[in-house]
C-alpha cells in the first residue's frame, strides 16, 4: 500500500482515478480511520458507501464526493443500520463503482461484493470476512428477540452464500493481521498479502498515569467488556469505559457503581485517557487478530493487559501483560504491581 503521508499528485482522469469503497461511514472506529487514510493516498477520489453520516465524516472526508446506496434515504444511524443487514447484500452490489479501472474496498461486511467493470481491477482491503455470516453466526442471532431469530438465521445464511460468492470476483485482497488472513483463506478460499492498518502515533504523548484501568472499543457483546468490568470490581480497581453501541443499556446499570462509562470521545479527549490510565485492558477475542487501541496505548507510554491466548497479534512487546483464563480476575490487581 502507499504510503498515506504523501498523496499522490498526478492529474488523473476519471477512469484512472480510483474508486473507493467502505461498508457505511456513520461512527469512527479503527475500521473507518484506516478508510480515511487511504483516502488520503487519493485525493478527490470518489466514494461509494452504504451508508453516510454527513456530520461525523463531512470534515474528514472533504474532497471527496461521496455517493451512497438507496438505503441513505431511509436515516438509518449507527444505533439502527443492522435492521437492514438483510437487504445490504444487494445495495452493496447496486453502489456506483462503474467507469473506474481501479476500485479499492475496505470491508468488513460488504464493500467487497460491489461490481466493477469488466476488466477492472479490485483490491479490497479486507478487515475480516463477516463476522455475523461466519464465525459469529450463532453469536448474532441470539442478539436479536426471540420472534426474529429463525428470520435472522435464514438471512444471515443467505449472506454467507452471497460473501463466498462475491469473495471470488475479488482481483487482490490484503489482509489487515494474520488471523485475518487465515479467516479469508478458510471462508473464502483466497490468498490474501498482508499490510497492518495505520496507526498515528504522533496523536499520543506519555504523562503521568493514574490509577485506573481504560476500556477502549463498541460496546457490543463480542467484545467481552464485562470481563474487564468484572475483574475491576472484584478486586476494587478504577476502570473507565470509552465507546457507545448496544449493550450500554444492559451494562451500565450493572456496573455503575464500580465503572465510569464516558461514552463517545474526541480524538484529544481519548489521548489524555490513554497517558493518564494505569493500563489499557483488551478482554475480547481481538477478532480482527490486531488492535490499534494497543499500539495507541503503548505510543502514549501505558501497558496493555491482554488474555494469553488473546493478545494483539501485531503488538507483542514487553508492555503487554498476558493472563490465562483462569487468572482473569485477579489480572488487575497483578499488574498494579507490575506498573
Amino acid at each position: 500500500m502507499l504510503n498515506p503521508e504523501v498523496p499522490s499528485t498526478t492529474a488523473h482522469t476519471d477512469a484512472e482515478r480510483p474508486v473507493l469503497v467502505h461498508n457505511y461511514l456513520l461512527v469512527t472506529r479503527g475500521a473507518e480511520r484506516s478508510f480515511a487514510r487511504i483516502a488520503d493516498i487519493w485525493p478527490g477520489a470518489p466514494i461509494s458507501t452504504l451508508l453516510f453520516d454527513g456530520e461525523v465524516f463531512g470534515e474528514r472526508l472533504a474532497g471527496h464526493p461521496v455517493r451512497t446506496s438507496r438505503l441513505q434515504r431511509l436515516g438509518a444511524r449507527q444505533s439502527t443500520y443492522k435492521a437492514l443487514l438483510p437487504v445490504m447484500t444487494a445495495a452493496a452490489e447496486r453502489l456506483p463503482v462503474c467507469g473506474h479501472d481501479l476500485v479499492i474496498s475496505s470491508s468488513s461486511a460488504f464493500a467487497h461484493g460491489v461490481q466493477p467493470d469488466p476488466g477492472a481491477v479490485h483490491l479490497c482491503y479486507c478487515y475480516t470476512p463477516f463476522r455475523y455470516a461466519w464465525y459469529e453466526q450463532e453469536a448474532g442471532v441470539m442478539q436479536a428477540p426471540r420472534p426474529a431469530r429463525p428470520l435472522l438465521r435464514r438471512s444471515l445464511k443467505a449472506i454467507q452464500r452471497w460473501d463466498h460468492r462475491q469473495a471470488q470476483r475479488g482481483t487482490r485482497y490484503v489482509a489487515i493481521s494474520r488471523l485475518s488472513q487465515q479467516r479469508i483463506r478458510e471462508y473464502w478460499g483466497v490468498a490474501a498479502d498482508i499490510v497492518h492498518p495505520p496507526v498515528e502515533p504522533h496523536r499520543f504523548t506519555p504523562a503521568t498515569p493514574g490509577d485506573h484501568l481504560l476500556f477502549v472499543g463498541e460496546l457490543v457483546r463480542h467484545k467481552q467488556v464485562d470481563v474487564a468490568l468484572k475483574a475491576a470490581r472484584q478486586t476494587r480497581t478504577p476502570i473507565k469505559i470509552v465507546g457507545g453501541d448496544g449493550d450500554e443499556p444492559r451494562l451500565k446499570p450493572e456496573y455503575a457503581a464500580s465503572a465510569e462509562f464516558l461514552g463517545r470521545v474526541d480524538d484529544e479527549q481519548l489521548a489524555a485517557l490513554y497517558a493518564s490510565c494505569r493500563a489499557l485492558i483488551v478482554p475480547n477475542i481481538v477478532e480482527f487478530g490486531t488492535t490499534t487501541t494497543a499500539v495507541e496505548a503503548q505510543a502514549s507510554g501505558r501497558p496493555v493487559i491482554a488474555a494469553a491466548d488473546r493478545t494483539p497479534q501485531t503488538s507483542k512487546k514487553a508492555s503487554a501483560i498476558r493472563w490465562s483464563r483462569g487468572e482473569r480476575a485477579r489480572a488487575p490487581r497483578a499488574r498494579r504491581g507490575a506498573a
